[in-house]
């Protein structure tokens, strides 16, 4: 009996795609995503891809998706109050995006047709109405929660600042004679300004439902 013989690589696939433009993406940014690039990396000619995707943006979108599927959404099913849900939803969203920053202009259009990315905006908005928020009120705040989560993981403050000391002359900066020391302490400082900024928006949407609480 005659038997095929195993293919020397395996067999091409949107997961693999998706996996090969995703660190092509971490590694050298969106631009370095191409057809030619891909089926290079995968071992194919490039035709072979629009087997699987028809353009680099459904490339993309499907890489962005990726980073959206690994989003923790528990936390609206589990019981909890609004507040520590999406508390704990910021940060497993951050922790997401800081692991694939390149992604995240991707990310900023909307989730279009991404099921993950719906599935999340869903969730979002789900777990607000259920709380008693108003429609509108828990668009705006999904709406504000995203933009403050994809702003947070565009760029680090701390790394915008140079180990130099005598890049900072108190004669023409009087207030940065610590900055040179921000380059080092990265981590810390920005995953401070996250919490400190998470923490005064839920502060403030707190006090906006007591009113809608004392009004119902």
């Amino acid at each position: 009996m005659w038997r095929m013989a195993r293919p020397r690589k395996p067999l091409l696939s949107r997961d693999r795609i998706i996996e090969a433009a995703g660190a092509l993406v971490d590694a050298e940014g969106l631009e370095a995503v191409s057809t030619r690039r891909l089926a290079a990396a995968l071992g194919v000619s490039g035709p072979s891809l629009y087997n699987h995707f028809r353009t680099k943006d459904e490339i993309l979108d499907a890489v962005a998706d990726a980073v959206s599927a690994r989003v923790d959404l528990s936390m609206f099913d589990g019981g909890q109050d609004w507040r520590a849900a999406l508390h704990a939803w910021a940060h497993s969203y951050r922790d997401a995006l800081a692991d694939h920053p390149n992604i995240v202009p991707v990310l900023a259009r909307g989730p279009g047709r991404r099921p993950a990315g719906l599935r999340l905006a869903d969730a979002v908005f789900g777990a607000m109405t259920a709380a008693g928020w108003p429609a509108a009120q828990a668009t705006r705040i999904g709406a504000l929660m995203r933009y403050f989560i994809l702003g947070s993981a565009v760029a680090s403050f701390a790394g915008g600042f140079v180990d130099d000391r005598t890049a900072y002359d108190p004669a023409d900066y009087p207030h940065l004679g610590q900055a040179h020391l921000l380059a080092e302490r990265g981590r810390e400082v920005d995953e401070g300004a996250f919490e400190t900024g998470l923490a005064a928006l839920l502060d403030g949407l707190a006090l906006q439902y007591e009113v809608l609480e004392e009004s119902a």
